[in-house]
C-alpha cells in the first residue's frame, strides 16, 4: 500500500479545500461583524461558535496546503473587507435566519467534500466539518423554534392507503386542470422561496453600503430578481392554498456606511447565484409537473445571465481569485 505521506492531493480534494478556504475566510469577516453588532444574548454564543469553527477550519486547510507546498489562497482579510465598527446593517433575527440557511448549504458542501476525499487527512477534515455543521444547525434551529421564527414546512393530509399514478395528466401542467403539488414539489418551492427572500434582504443591505455605482446597480438588480422569483414561487403555492413563507426586508436597517468591501459583497452574491442554479436544477429534476420544470428552466436562465454580469464586474476590478485548474499545455509550449 502506498504510504499516506506520498499520496498527492487529487484535483477534487484541492478544489474542495480551496473553496472551503475562500468561504471560511469570508465567513470570518462576516461573523466578526455579526458578533460586534448582535444584541440578543442567546444568539451571541452561536455566532461566537461558528466564528471559532471557521478560524479552526482555515488553520487546518493551511496546514494541509503547506505540507503540499500548495499556495494559500488570498481570500478575505479583516483589515480590507469589513469594518466591524460600522453601524448595524441587519437585525438579530435576520442574522440568525442567515446562519440557519447557510448552515444547510454548508452541510451539502462538506458532504460533497467527504464524498470526494481520498486521502485520510482530507477525509477526516471534511468528516469533522460535516459533524460540526450538523450539530450547529440543530442548535440554531432549536433557538429559532424557541423564538417562534422558524418557518416550518406545510403539512400534508394522511392518505387512507398507498396508491399508484393512473393518468398521464400527473405530468401535465400547461393547460387544463393541474394536479395538486406533491410533497417534494412543495418542499422545493418553499425552500427556493426562503432562499430568495433571504437573498433579497441581504442584497438590500449590500446595495446600501456599496461604494461603486456599478456594484450598487448590480446588487439592486439582484434584489429585484430575488423578489420576482419569490413572487413566482409564492403564486404557485397560492394556487394550492399552501401558505407562503415570510420575507425579511424589514429586518434591514437604513445604514449606508462602509461595512463590507465591494469585493466581498460581489463574491458572496455570485456564490449565492451559483448555488441557486444548482438548487433550481435539483428542483427541476424532482418536479414531474411540466409547468414547474419550465419555470425552473426560465428562472435558471435569468440568473445565469445575471451571474455572467457579476463575473465580468469581478474580473474587471481584479476581484476574482483564480481557482485551481489544469495546466494550459498550449501556453507552456509557447514559452519555449
Amino acid at each position: 500500500m502506498e504510504p499516506e505521506k506520498d499520496v498527492k492531493l487529487t484535483s477534487a480534494e484541492i478544489t474542495q479545500l480551496w473553496t472551503a478556504y475562500m468561504n471560511e475566510s469570508a465567513n470570518i469577516c462576516q461573523f466578526q461583524y455579526f458578533l460586534a453588532k448582535v444584541e440578543d444574548k442567546e444568539i451571541r454564543p452561536i455566532i461566537q461558535h461558528v466564528l471559532e469553527l471557521a478560524q479552526s477550519h482555515i488553520n487546518k486547510i493551511t496546514e494541509i496546503f503547506n505540507k503540499e507546498n500548495y499556495p494559500i489562497p488570498y481570500g478575505f482579510k479583516m483589515e480590507e473587507d469589513v469594518d466591524i465598527t460600522a453601524p448595524r446593517l441587519y437585525a438579530d433575527t435576520l442574522i440568525l435566519n442567515y446562519l440557519h440557511t447557510m448552515g444547510g448549504i454548508v452541510i451539502q458542501a462538506y458532504g460533497l467534500g467527504v464524498q470526494l476525499a481520498v486521502r485520510a487527512d482530507v477525509y477526516s477534515f471534511f468528516a469533522e466539518c460535516l459533524q460540526q455543521a450538523t450539530e450547529t444547525l440543530r442548535e440554531i434551529r432549536e433557538l429559532m423554534l424557541s423564538k417562534g421564527i422558524f418557518i416550518r414546512m406545510p403539512n400534508l393530509p394522511i392518505p387512507e392507503s398507498y396508491d399508484f399514478v393512473k393518468n398521464k395528466s400527473f405530468l401535465s401542467g400547461y393547460f387544463g386542470e393541474r394536479r395538486p403539488l406533491t410533497g417534494t414539489e412543495i418542499t422545493n418551492l418553499n425552500l427556493n422561496f426562503q432562499r430568495n427572500a433571504l437573498g433579497a434582504a441581504v442584497m438590500i443591505g449590500f446595495s446600501q453600503v456599496a461604494k461603486s455605482k456599478e456594484v450598487r446597480q448590480f446588487l439592486v438588480r439582484g434584489k429585484e430578481i430575488a423578489q420576482k422569483h419569490c413572487e413566482v414561487f409564492g403564486s404557485i403555492l397560492h394556487e394550492d392554498d399552501i401558505p407562503v413563507p415570510m420575507t425579511w426586508n424589514t429586518e434591514v436597517t437604513d445604514s449606508t456606511a462602509f461595512t463590507f468591501s465591494d469585493k466581498f459583497m460581489m463574491f458572496l452574491t455570485t456564490a449565492l447565484i451559483a448555488l441557486s442554479v444548482g438548487f433550481y436544477g435539483t428542483s427541476m429534476s424532482m418536479s414531474p409537473r411540466r409547468d414547474l420544470g419550465t419555470q425552473y428552466g426560465r428562472l435558471s436562465g435569468e440568473i445565469l445571465k445575471f451571474a455572467e454580469t457579476g463575473a465580468k464586474i469581478m474580473i474587471k476590478n481584479g476581484w476574482m481569485e483564480e481557482p485551481p485548474r489544469a495546466l494550459d499545455r498550449d501556453e507552456l509550449a509557447k514559452k519555449k
